[in-house]
């Protein structure tokens, strides 16, 4: 494995975010494991897509919530070879007032997104310290930074991350593993059509539109690459200057 090219697991990747994200790392020139849950066809064809353009790819398909089956898939492909990048991305949204919301509700998006952080990133801990080099990027929201109407879970949830990562960073910086969070805004995904017109998005966002899920991609796989093992422990924001 040459420095320039490492491999990467990208969780909820069948998604807009997440694909773009695969897309941009195999770019780098890193092999991609593609994961998803419920779309396994969805994850076949951004891996597809990567190989089609010579790169290296395979699809995942586990539930990031369930820790012995993200165990054991993490495992068996540490065997292999040790995974050097990690980007948390899966994530859910179950969004509904505080006073209204169910049990169920506020469990399921805790587990999905931050304990499927510490489910996906401490089985490869160790593997990954051993080649001296990691990179861990976990995908969380504006939402967990300035709080928003009806996603008390999922500010919660994604909050958590931020105070993860930066512990974890303190944990692994001597062994050349930078942690970082990235915090995107508004990103033009499926469902953001259907929630924002233009006049809110205009009154929301400073910089008057929403952004790619291109935009986000290209700030992960830069703090995935070599040049950014001095940033550690940040929460970087992409968010148009909203906050």
């Amino acid at each position: 494995m040459t420095q320039s090219s490492r491999r990467a697991l990208v969780t909820g990747a069948s998604g807009a975010i997440g694909t773009a994200i695969a897309l941009a790392l195999a770019d780098a020139g890193h092999e991609l494991i593609v994961h998803a849950h419920g779309h396994s066809e969805r994850a076949e064809a951004v891996a597809s897509r990567i190989r089609d353009s010579g790169g290296q790819a395979r699809a995942i398909v586990f539930d990031v919530a369930d820790a012995a089956a993200s165990r054991q898939a993490v495992e068996t492909l540490i065997a292999e070879q040790p995974i050097q990048i990690i980007v948390n991305n899966a994530g859910i949204h179950d969004d509904a007032p505080m006073a209204g919301m169910s049990e169920a509700q506020w469990r399921r998006v805790i587990d999905v997104s931050l304990h499927g952080f510490f489910n996906v990133t401490q089985p490869a801990l160790l593997a990954m310290a051993r080649t001296r080099f990691g990179r861990i990027v976990s995908v969380s929201s504006v939402a967990a930074v300035l709080g928003n109407r009806g996603q008390t879970n999922y500010a919660a949830a994604k909050a958590g991350l931020h105070g993860a990562s930066k512990s974890l960073a303190r944990e692994m910086a001597s062994r050349g593993i930078a942690v970082n969070v990235v915090a995107p805004g508004l990103i033009e995904t499926p469902m953001l059509g259907e929630s924002f017109d233009a006049a809110t998005i205009k009154a929301l966002v400073p910089a008057g539109r929403v952004g790619k899920p291109e935009e986000v991609a290209a700030l992960v796989a830069f703090l995935c690459s070599d040049a950014a093992g001095y940033i550690n422990g940040q929460v970087i924001g992409i968010n148009g200057g909203m906050g």
